[in-house]
Parts: structure tokens; sequence; C-alpha cells
């Protein structure tokens, strides 16, 4: 009889995506903002360093979930070693990313592009082996879903507090330069202790699990015959379809929301803070809501309904002019509650397309399956990154002071990326949650069959 999670085990796995979420958040909600208007580089070579780092951030997931497939220690198991070396460079290179150490924008271009280089490396080395615990630490369907609960409530519990840490930075430093600098410093500080914390409280419950879920090693295949294995996963496919949506719209929204308060809603920097706090305060609201009502209607269903209300939200924004503020702010509400159900669903879902894996070919395959999915995704966002900084440029957004009148073709481009590009993203992913084919029933067939395997192993 397998114990059930522990509250230990929950909150030390949730609490390890705090740190990777305050820095993907601030990055998310600043970077683009902060290479236009800081560092004074137009928007074009902007985007395009975005893209480089997505671009390589896309190609080494995949290649490291092969790699923690295979890594072998006595002590600590396939997926410690790699968060527990790579956290304090992962600290250093988040930090590099908002200092501005020449005026050259030759210069200044090459710098981020490095520096996105090696911070992108360090995050995969990270975040990839931490995600491929979830099937490690349960079995059991539901239980996946309070383990991702736990998960993202730490999650946008770290995207709350970098946007108050931005908010409080914001107001007392006048000068942006340093306020960037004092950001990225205390960021990269408290998201390091979260990698160590995680390993330290999960580890007993990891090892307890490890004769369950490890019947042997994949077999030494190349990566791309392991690819061939995982697009043959028809569930997969499906999962990976409603995540690149779901987080194409969420990305491309927040790059863009910096752009469209300041300039389009005329708003000061505490507003630009509050938006974000909306949304994120809201999905952190929600999560475990949602949580509650996918154990009753499951997982397709709630993504239907989250998702309706964030189409709602997208519309809005669209529509929306600039006095009227307290309706961006119902705006924003209504996002978080579609916000949540694309942090919780996907990742929920992925266990048990692992499962379907092992039950077609005999072996189990994390690392490859979660690097394969944020490979896809880190490579849609690339893409998006960059046509948005593209489109920016050609539109007319002017860069440096974040207070120059932006032209209306700028706006109009602001406007475009902010709703109706995302409103399409969505649309397509609840196609994607429609075909997914594991409910729970389905599910808890695949594990007694599994259980029957093992027995006979």
């Amino acid at each position: 009889m397998i114990p059930q999670l522990d509250l230990r085990t929950k909150l030390s796995f949730g609490v390890g995506d705090f740190g990777t979420a305050v820095m993907a958040n601030l990055q998310v909600f600043f970077l683009l903002f902060f290479l236009t208007t800081v560092a004074g580089l137009d928007a074009a070579w902007a985007g395009s360093i975005l893209m480089i780092g997505k671009v390589w951030d896309a190609v080494n997931d995949p290649l490291i979930g092969w790699l923690s497939d295979r890594t072998k220690s006595r002590n600590w198991g396939r997926r410690y070693p790699w968060m527990l070396w790579a956290a304090i460079p992962l600290g250093l290179t988040f930090y590099l990313q908002w200092i501005v150490p020449t005026q050259n924008p030759t210069w200044l271009f090459i710098f981020y592009v490095v520096v996105a280089l090696l911070f992108n490396s360090f995050y995969t080395a990270v975040n990839l082996p931490y995600t491929a615990l979830t099937p490690e630490l349960t079995q059991d369907y539901n239980d996946r879903t309070k383990l991702n609960s736990f998960r993202f409530s730490f999650s946008i519990g770290g995207s709350i507090l970098s946007l108050l840490l931005a908010q409080a930075i914001f107001s007392l430093i006048p000068n942006p330069q340093e306020q960037y600098q004092w950001l990225g410093a205390i960021a990269a500080i408290a998201s390091v202790l979260p990698v160590f914390i995680c390993v330290w409280g999960t580890r007993r419950r990891y090892q307890f699990m490890q004769p369950l879920v490890e019947t042997t090693l994949p077999p030494r295949q190349s990566i791309a015959e392991e690819l061939q294995v995982v697009k043959g996963n028809k569930p997969f496919l499906f999962v990976i379809g409603l995540y690149l949506c779901s987080w194409l719209a969420v990305q491309a929204t927040a790059s863009v929301i910096p752009y469209f308060v300041r300039y389009w809603m005329r708003l000061p920097d505490p507003d630009l803070t509050s938006v974000m706090l909306a949304v994120q305060g809201t999905a952190l609201v929600t999560l475990f809501g949602w949580s509650w009502l996918s154990n009753r209607i499951g997982k397709q269903a709630v993504y239907y309904w989250g998702t309706g209300l964030w189409l709602i939200a997208q519309v809005g924004l669209f529509v929306l002019q600039p006095n009227q503020v307290g309706l961006m702010y119902v705006m924003a509400i209504l996002a978080g509650c579609g916000v949540s159900v694309a942090y919780l669903i996907p990742w929920s879902m992925l266990p048990d397309v692992i499962e379907w894996d092992e039950l077609q070919t005999g072996q189990r395959r994390e690392g490859i399956y979660y690097g394969f999915m944020v490979f896809l995704q880190k490579l849609a966002l690339a893409l998006g990154l960059f046509i948005v900084g593209q489109a920016l440029s050609l539109a007319g957004l002017i860069p440096g002071d974040s207070t120059v009148v932006q032209p209306d073709s700028a706006l109009w481009a602001i406007r475009v990326a902010v709703a109706p590009f995302p409103t399409l993203c969505l649309i397509l992913g609840i196609l994607c949650a429609k075909g997914y084919p594991i409910t729970r029933d389905r599910h808890e067939a695949m594990l007694l069959q599994l259980a029957e395997r093992r027995s006979q192993v």
C-alpha cells in the first residue's frame, strides 16, 4: 500500500517552483520593456535577443531531459544533481540581465545574447529535472492534480511577490537603471534558496517511490529515436497543443501589457504592477478551486470553463478605452481565472501521458517528455516574442524614455498583440483539449494494467 502524499512533501515540492517563477515572471513582464526603455535598444533588436535565448532554451530542454533520465547517483537519484549544481549560477546570470554595461547598441546586443544563452542553460538544468519529479512522487490521478496545485500556488505566489517587489523598488528608487539592478539582485537571491529546500523536503518520498516507478532505465537510444517515440504518443500531442496555445496567449499578453498600460491606457508605473497583481492574485485564489472542481467534473471541463472566462477578458482588452480604468481591472480578474487553468491542467495531464507511454513501450522516460513539452513551448514563444518585437519596431515604437508619446501605428500594434492574437491561441487550445482521450476511468484502468505488469517483473 502506497502512503498518501504528506504535507511536507507537497509543500517542499511546491516551493521548488517559487524561485524560477519569480525569475520567469519578471522576464515575461519587464525584460522586453527594460531592453527598449532602459537599455535603449530598438524593439526589433530586443525581440531578437529574447528569441535567441528562447530558441536555445527550447533546444537544451530535450537534451537535458534525455541526460537527466540517464543520470546515476547513488545518493541523489536522477534529478537532484542537476538542480543542486545549477542553482547558484542560475541566480548570477539572472542578475546580469538587468544591468546596462555600455551605451554601445552593438555591444549591448552581444552582451544580452551571451547572458541569455547562459541563463537559459542553467534555468533548464534546474527547472526541467524539478518538473520531472511529479510522476516520481505519486502515481495517483487526483494526487497529481493536488501536487500541481501546491506547485502552482507557490509559482503564482512567486509571481505576485516579484510584482510587489517591483512595485516597492519602483516607488523607492527614481533612477530606472538602478531600479532594475536592485530588482535583479534581490530576485536572484530569493530564487536560489527554494531549490535547496525542495530537494531537502522531497528526497525521502522520492527515495521511497523509486522501486515502484523505476522498473528499468530507458534503453540507450539517441535523442532523435526517443523523440520519434514521443511523437507517436497521441494523448501527448493534444497536451502539448493546449499547453502551447495557453502559454503563447499568457506570455504574448504579458510581454505587451507594460506597453498597453503605459502608452494606450496612459497610466503610471504603480498601475502597471497593479494590473499584473490583479491577474496573478486572481490566478492564485482560483487555483485550488479549479483543482477541487477538476476532481469532480474532469480536467478538460475545467479547462473549458477557465479558458472561456479568459476569452471574455481578451476581447474586452481590445475594445477598452483609455478612460475605462475600472473595466481594465475587471478584465484582469477574468484573465486571472483563465491563467490559473493554464498553470494547472496541462501539467496535471502530463504524468498520465507518461504512463500511457509506459503501457505501450514498457519504459518510463519522464525527462524526455517534460523536455520535449517545454521545448515546443519555448520554440513557439521564441517565435511569438520575435514577431511581437518586429511588429512593434515596424509599427514605429519609439525606444528610450517611456514617457514619450507613441505614434498611432505603434498603439494599434500594441492593441493587436495584447488581444486578437492571444484570443486565436486560446480558441486553438480549446480544440486541443477536446481531443484529449485520457479520462479518470481510463487512467485507473491503465494503472491496474501497469501494476499487473510490474508484479510479474
